[in-house]
């Protein structure tokens, strides 16, 4: 069974007939439960259903987290388009001052789609989402302005419209609610998409009408139309307000886990929010509760109109109730021999055995721990992200998810839509102050002077301002950022300002690089030299590398699975590694050392972790030792606060190669600490020894693997790392 069987077994499941039947004709307010309703097969079955039903489905959970989960079950059976999430428009809970531009911009994403659309959507949210009255339809549509290709519009008259709307203009546009304008061109970020247009006039007519990046401010896509809509949530623009029920068709279908916990956390809300209005109200009267928000009373009265379906373990008393026979996922606690026998236990009671794997690494992962067991498994892997695992008893299907059988945290995803970083050039130049100090590729360092409009060829352009020596004056087209940034120097220093015209800056460039060269040339030498001489050659993953990596109880980010692979590959080839790991704190540097160590151990090899405190030490060493708990590995660490005896023999087991993986100070390499068998030396924060240290360090690690975790690398270090001496892996994501 691949992905796409798979999913097509659920929009023919029995029980979605049987809830079409229960509930009957649309729209008359009809309520059904489902009972022994368990993981994720309620994302499967509301999926199935959307592609049989021509009618909208909302489905109301009980609180963000699990709201997300069930958004990214459907993203994953249906796709983005035709699922959408309403959250609540505050940064926090009952803020009522400070909303969030990205949800602002969800929210309005769904009132538009239900509002244009003709094709049904899956709307999900929960109780701060719910709680918050929304723009009103009729209020919507007058507010908003359709922009089509090939229609007649003044751009005078669009920007006096969007001033009317609250938007602000800029030099470049970054969020929603800005625009600019340069020429016969406007850039627009409206409140209902995820990404800025860029509209393109010829006289009156607009000619095209594209998305942009709001990284490099480029042009993407054509599009036809967009509809511009102003900050949905403004209080002071938006006057009528109502419940967001009211944008939904009578024929909507609403599902919900535990309504009546929904409802009274709704009311929990409203009351939360009376007591900050009481709070505030002598300055903001516009804030008044009941402008804003829903008491429970009255959305249960709409909710009353609508074909409702309550899913979930315990439902209660209801007059309709349908069996959807299913169970939970077992817990296995990461043994794999209970995970082989359910399976055979399932395969001979009939039932199709499915593992969900978040990647195809996993899917090797699982082969190669059945094959290190030497069981026989009878299983389907399918690449497909789910939140719970389930049995289907009345489709005989075993659904298990690789994340639960691992133990592993999954992270849920929402959509920030505009929150991308910025690249250099335009994040420095918004950052930029008059005064600060600017190196221009061609011409040097100059003084910023900032954004100033200038006439070329009877044309106003914008352009950065640049002032040199003798109070000479660089423009530099805005297209043109690429050539400068930011001088960056030594801290306090103030560079000297080139003059324009001169050599001296072509001089000082040649001469730079000329050093380069030289710099190079020496380094090349020595790295040669590294990749000439034989260091240990460790074998390929084993099993037990397999199940520690399994253990991890978080998804590993893309840029931890590429490092982890690069330093797999280091150890295994025959010259010693040299591998410089840069990432900040918290984005799982000490995993992939962990990794590597139990690698080395793995192979018989022992570990020195050097670490510059005794507090980070005995930090590490309950990390390693948690980490390895389960596996045959002795962690050991040294330190002043150690008592001399414990010191003296902690140093007696480790030449005789009792300890495995010892963790410390500078004291681990002081002449009287001896190895058996050093095959790994791992550093955390080089750069915090001191000069002697690193001479040990250079004699200690000749012939063996090294590898160098920083979040600061010093700049002979990164140099060493960029120039080729040592290879480097940079940590990215958090």
């Amino acid at each position: 069974m691949d992905r796409h069987e798979f999913i097509k077994a659920f929009q023919s499941h029995p029980l979605i007939g049987e809830i079409e039947s229960a509930l009957g004709a649309p729209g008359k307010g009809h309520a059904l439960k489902l009972k022994s309703s368990t993981g994720s097969i309620n994302a499967l079955l509301i999926a199935g259903i959307h592609q049989h039903l021509q009618r909208h489905q909302l489905v109301l959970l009980p609180d963000k987290e699990e709201a997300a989960y069930f958004l990214n079950d459907l993203e994953s059976l249906l796709g983005e388009q035709d699922v959408l999430f309403f959250p609540g428009s505050y940064r926090r809970p009952y803020e009522i001052e400070e909303t969030d531009n990205a949800n602002v911009l969800l929210r309005a994403e769904v009132l538009n789609k239900l509002t244009h659309r003709r094709k049904p959507i899956i709307v999900v949210t929960y109780p701060e989402g719910m709680v918050e009255k929304v723009v009103t339809k009729k209020e919507l549509v007058r507010n908003s302005l359709k922009i089509r290709q090939g229609d007649q519009l003044d751009l005078d008259f669009l920007n006096e419209t969007l001033f009317d709307y609250h938007f602000e203009r800029v030099d470049f546009v970054t969020e929603p609610g800005q625009f600019s304008v340069r020429g016969g061109i406007l850039d627009v970020f409206s409140f209902s998409n995820e990404e800025p247009f860029r509209i393109e006039f010829f006289d009156n007519e607009i000619d095209s009408i594209r998305t942009f990046d709001i990284e490099t401010q480029i042009s993407d896509k054509k599009v036809k139309e967009f509809s511009l809509i102003p900050n949905v949530s403004d209080k002071m623009l938006i006057e009528a307000k109502g419940s967001f029920l009211e944008f939904l068709s009578g024929e909507t279908l609403v599902w919900s886990r535990d309504l009546d916990r929904s409802l009274k956390q709704i009311d929990g809300h409203f009351n939360k929010a009376q007591e900050i209005y009481d709070e505030l109200k002598t300055r903001t009267a516009h804030l008044a509760p009941d402008r804003l928000f829903e008491n429970s009373k009255g959305l249960r009265h709409q909710l009353d109109s609508f074909d409702k379906v309550e899913f979930g373990s315990g439902v209660g008393n209801a007059s309709k109730i349908l069996e959807v026979q299913s169970s939970p996922q077992p817990s296995f606690q990461k043994h794999f021999e209970l995970l082989v026998k359910n399976l055979r236990e399932q395969s001979q009671a009939g039932y199709h055995n499915i593992i969900l794997c978040s990647s195809a690494k996993q899917v090797e992962r699982f082969h190669a721990i059945f094959e290190d067991i030497g069981a026989d498994v009878d299983f389907h892997p399918i690449l497909m992200n789910i939140h719970e695992g389930f049995i289907d008893h009345r489709l005989k299907l075993t659904v298990y998810t690789d994340h639960q059988i691992f133990e592993r945290y999954q992270k849920f995803r929402l959509k920030t839509g505009f929150e991308k970083k910025q690249r250099i050039s335009l994040k420095e130049l918004t950052q930029l102050e008059i005064g600060d100090y600017v190196a221009h590729i061609d011409h040097g360092i100059g003084v910023f002077g900032g954004l100033q409009k200038i006439d070329v060829n009877g044309k106003t352009q914008e352009a950065i301002k640049l002032t040199y020596k003798d109070n000479d004056i660089l423009y530099v087209s805005i297209h043109s950022l690429h050539k400068i940034s930011r001088y960056n120097g030594k801290e306090g220093a103030v560079p000297k300002i080139n003059k324009l015209g001169s050599a001296n800056w072509s001089k000082l460039k040649q001469k730079a690089k000329t050093r380069v060269k030289k710099i190079a040339y020496d380094l090349i030498r020595l790295y040669a030299k590294r990749k000439g001489m034989h260091g240990f050659s460790f074998s390929p993953d084993s099993y037990l590398q397999h199940e520690l990596e399994a253990s991890f109880i978080f998804e590993d980010t893309p840029d931890q699975i590429k490092t982890t692979q690069e330093v797999k590959s280091d150890m295994e080839s025959e010259s010693p590694m040299d591998r410089l790991i840069c990432g900040d704190v918290g984005f799982g540097k000490t995993e992939i050392a962990v990794r590597a160590a139990f690698k080395a151990v793995d192979n018989g090899k022992q570990v020195a972790v050097l670490v510059p405190t005794t507090i980070l030490a005995f930090q590490h060493y309950r990390t390693f030792s948690e980490r390895m708990k389960d596996l045959p590995v002795r962690v050991d660490y040294l330190n002043r606060f150690k008592s001399q005896k414990n010191t003296t023999q902690a140093k007696k087991d480790l030449a005789d190669g009792k300890i495995d993986i010892l963790i410390g100070t500078h004291r681990i390499v002081s002449k009287d600490v001896q190895w058996k068998d050093l095959g790994l030396l791992v550093i955390d924060e080089e750069q915090k020894f001191g000069v002697a240290v690193k001479d040990k360090l250079k004699t200690l690690r000749e012939n063996i693997d090294t590898l160098t975790l920083t979040a600061t690398p010093i700049p002979r270090t990164l140099q060493f790392s960029l120039m080729g001496a040592r290879d480097l892996s940079v940590i990215q994501t958090p």
